[in-house]
């Protein structure tokens, strides 16, 4: 019996120490970044620019780092629909593409004259660069 207890207690450690559930938890970590941790969200106001080329949206990046409103630079630079100032409008989880929508949902909601921005996101679409407007 006193087997048992030790086998027993050996386990829950080592179930303690593997790291696959903390694993997962690392988006929600990273989403708190700086304010103390986000709200779960279940979507999000999104605005972005597409570029083919990954010098094109490094151009767009620093140009709206520099100052300029991130829904003009989007009007020139950005390459597809969304060209009226990038904006996609309301996005739910599950209807963008994984690293898209990971990088959108850890954005701190903020304006298009002082965006809070994603760094660069590859896709199979191009390079993105992303701001978030809301949450909820």
């Amino acid at each position: 019996m006193g087997k048992k207890q030790s086998g027993s207690a050996e386990k829950k450690p080592t179930e303690k120490k593997g790291g696959n559930s903390k694993n997962t938890d690392k988006c929600d970590q990273s989403e708190g970044k700086g304010k103390g941790g986000l709200k779960a969200a279940t979507a999000v106001n999104v605005r972005h620019i597409l570029c083919e080329k990954h010098s094109k949206a490094t151009e767009a990046l620093q140009k709206i780092q520099e100052g300029q409103r991130f829904d003009k630079v989007a009007q020139e630079y950005s390459e597809d629909k969304a060209k009226a100032g990038g904006s996609l409008g309301w996005m739910v989880r599950g209807s963008m593409v994984g690293a898209f929508q990971d990088a959108a949902f850890a954005l701190t909601p903020s304006t298009v004259d002082k965006p809070i921005l994603s760094p660069l996101v590859k896709t199979s679409f191009g390079y993105h660069v992303i701001m978030v407007e809301g949450r909820r």
